[in-house]
């Protein structure tokens, strides 16, 4: 067992919590604290919480500090978990000591700071030190929790503080109905039985070709007043009927984007949002209106979710212009195909048509089948 012992400031702050800063060299630190990059293991769970490196940011830091003048007074913040003792001196000040086991896991999490630790563990500065913010976390929700709202008002990637929160608990009411698209978007992207599984692009996941943000947009446009709204309204919220929520909202999705393949097979298969707008964002949060059309409409003959979503979507397609041809959006506006950008306006637009042309079609259903 390895020990590291520091004088520490603690800061009165909020109650059962002890946080504190000391100085230590860089190497110290990354010997007693991990940076726990974001990933996913072997059955697409979600685990660390770190964005991956970026070179450019870490070489400019390294420049600046083989410079004999150069200074960082900005401090590094990690959090631990456990093998950390606080002692009281009095007038703020404590003594800390660190253990860490030989051949075990470090004790801490590097929350902040992680390009400019790794900037320096390249660079031979003996004596030179940092800044630790330290903070004692009770377990390791807690420890996500605090760097998504530490790190959420700077410049991290939104992708990954969206891909974090369904793993975080106790986070402000603003995040709730991010945390549940988020969610139900991991699902559809990681589940062995989705036939989105892989399509998705996130953090953890940049080959995928759809947007995740754009498909958090459906579900939280479903959840609002759609589909979503209406599986949530026959349900008392508790943990248990979340998750069966979830589950019926996963293979709503999941038969919807089944059809969408079945009926749109040339214009999604090998596409990408360049090449199919029904691949790019605005088609894929206008098409989520669809689907929460079709969920609610009266189609005879139809048992199953993908038996309505396949004859509406294919009473559908003759109207659409998704890879080739000219958008007739209104009696005199004519839009190229790929004329449709990722804007409120056209979203808005393509949706009213997509809506009024699939109402049509159906109409006309009803009339040949009566």
């Amino acid at each position: 067992m390895k020990t590291y012992h520091f004088k520490a400031i603690r800061a009165q702050q909020a109650d059962g919590h002890d946080v504190f800063c000391f100085a230590a060299e860089p190497a110290d630190v990354l010997a007693f604290s991990e940076i726990e990059r974001v990933g996913r293991d072997d059955d697409g769970e979600l685990k660390g919480f770190q964005r991956h490196q970026v070179a450019p940011h870490i070489k400019e830091i390294r420049d600046y500090h083989t410079r004999d003048d150069a200074l960082l007074p900005n401090a590094v913040i990690v959090a631990f978990l456990d093998n950390v003792t606080v002692k009281d001196l009095g007038d703020g000040i404590v003594d800390v000591v660190i253990s860490v086991p030989e051949g075990g896991n470090r004790p801490g999490f590097v929350v902040d700071g992680q390009q400019r630790l790794t900037a320096l563990s390249g660079i031979r500065k003996p004596g030179f030190q940092v800044f630790v913010s330290a903070l004692i976390c009770k377990d390791y929700n807690e420890l996500r929790q605090q760097f998504v709202l530490i790190n959420n008002t700077r410049p991290l990637p939104k992708t990954l503080i969206y891909e974090l929160l369904p793993n975080v608990e106790g986070l402000p009411e603003r995040f709730t109905a991010r945390k549940f698209a988020a969610r139900l978007v991991d699902r559809l992207n990681f589940r062995p039985d989705s036939v989105l599984r892989g399509e998705i692009r996130q953090h953890t996941n940049p080959k995928g070709v759809l947007s995740d943000t754009a498909m958090q947009k459906i579900v939280m446009n479903s959840a609002s007043d759609g589909a979503i709204r209406d599986l949530m309204q026959e349900s008392d919220l508790t943990p248990e009927s979340m998750k069966k929520l979830e589950d019926e909202a996963f293979h709503l999705f999941n038969d919807y984007f089944k059809a969408i393949i079945a009926v749109f097979g040339e214009e999604w298969v090998g596409m990408n949002p360049k090449t199919s707008r029904l691949r790019h964002g605005a088609g894929l949060v206008a098409m989520g209106f669809v689907m929460d059309q079709l969920r609610s409409a009266d189609l005879q003959r139809c048992d199953t979710y993908y038996d309505r979503f396949v004859r509406g979507l294919e009473a559908l397609k003759p109207h659409t212009a998704w890879t080739r041809g000219n958008w007739q959006l209104g009696d005199v506006l004519t839009t190229p195909w790929n004329g449709i950008q990722n804007t409120p306006t056209d979203i808005n637009v393509l949706t009213n048509y997509l809506i009024r042309s699939l109402k049509r079609s159906l109409r006309h259903l009803e009339q040949a089948a009566a």
